[in-house]
C-alpha cells in the first residue's frame, strides 16, 4: 500500500521527469523571474536547460522551448510568447532579439533540416498559425500574419506595425499559404490566397493608404 505524495515529493517528481528530457527545473524555471521574467504558468511551461533566456520576457501556459545542444536558443528580452509558441532548436541555433510578439495562435519556429538556422530580429510580430524553419532571417519588424507556412525566408528589417509610414515597416507575409525561398525587401508585403507568390508583392502603403 503507498501513501499520498507530498506536495515536495510531487514537484521532485515533476523535477526529475523534465531532467530527463533536459528542461528546466520549476525552482530553475521561476529563478528566471530574478530578471524580470514572467512565467504564468510553471507547471505547462517548459524551457529547455540549453536556452539563453534574457530579461522581462512573459511567458503564457503551454510555452515549449526546445534545444538539443548548449547554447543553441538565445532569448532576448521583452518578448510575449502566447500560449502554443513552439521553439524547436535541433539542427541550428534560433536566436531571438527584443520586443518581440509570437501568438496569440499556434506558432511553431523549428530548425529541424540539416544547415538550417533561424534568426528573428527584435519588434517583429507573429501571430496565427505559423510554421517558421530552414535557413530563415526575420527582421526587425518583420510580420507573419494568418495561416502561414515558410522555409527559407527572409524579410527585411524596418519599424514595427507601430510605425506610422506603412512603407518603413519590415516586410511581411499575411494571410493563407506556402512558401520556400521567399525575399521581400523593406515595407513590402505579400498577401496570400492560398499560395504565396512572388507576383504578389505590393508595398504595405498598397493596403494602408492613410499610412503611406
Amino acid at each position: 500500500m503507498t501513501g499520498d505524495i507530498t506536495q515536495s515529493g510531487l514537484i521532485d517528481l515533476i523535477d526529475e521527469q523534465r531532467s530527463k528530457l533536459g528542461y528546466l527545473s520549476i525552482s530553475a524555471l521561476m529563478a528566471l523571474s530574478r530578471t524580470g521574467n514572467v512565467i504564468l504558468d510553471p507547471f505547462s511551461t517548459l524551457i529547455s536547460i540549453h536556452a539563453d533566456v534574457g530579461r522581462d520576457n512573459i511567458f503564457h501556459p503551454a510555452v515549449r522551448l526546445d534545444a538539443t545542444s548548449p547554447a543553441i536558443i538565445e532569448i532576448g528580452s521583452r518578448n510575449m510568447f502566447y500560449g502554443n509558441t513552439m521553439i524547436d532548436a535541433q539542427t541550428g541555433p534560433i536566436t531571438i532579439g527584443d520586443g518581440n510578439l509570437f501568438g496569440e495562435g499556434c506558432v511553431n519556429v523549428a530548425t529541424s533540416q540539416p544547415g538550417a538556422a533561424i534568426t528573428v530580429g527584435s519588434d517583429g510580430r507573429y501571430r496565427g498559425s505559423i510554421q517558421i524553419s530552414g535557413l530563415s532571417v526575420l527582421g526587425d519588424g518583420s510580420q507573419i500574419l494568418g495561416n502561414i507556412i515558410v522555409r527559407d525566408v527572409q524579410l527585411g528589417a524596418g519599424g514595427s506595425f507601430r510605425h506610422p509610414i506603412a512603407d518603413e515597416r519590415g516586410a511581411v507575409l499575411k494571410g493563407v499559404g506556402q512558401g520556400s525561398g521567399i525575399i521581400l525587401q523593406t515595407g513590402q508585403v505579400i498577401a496570400g490566397n492560398g499560395t504565396l507568390a512572388p507576383e504578389n508583392v505590393r508595398m504595405q502603403s498598397f493596403y494602408h493608404p492613410d499610412a503611406k
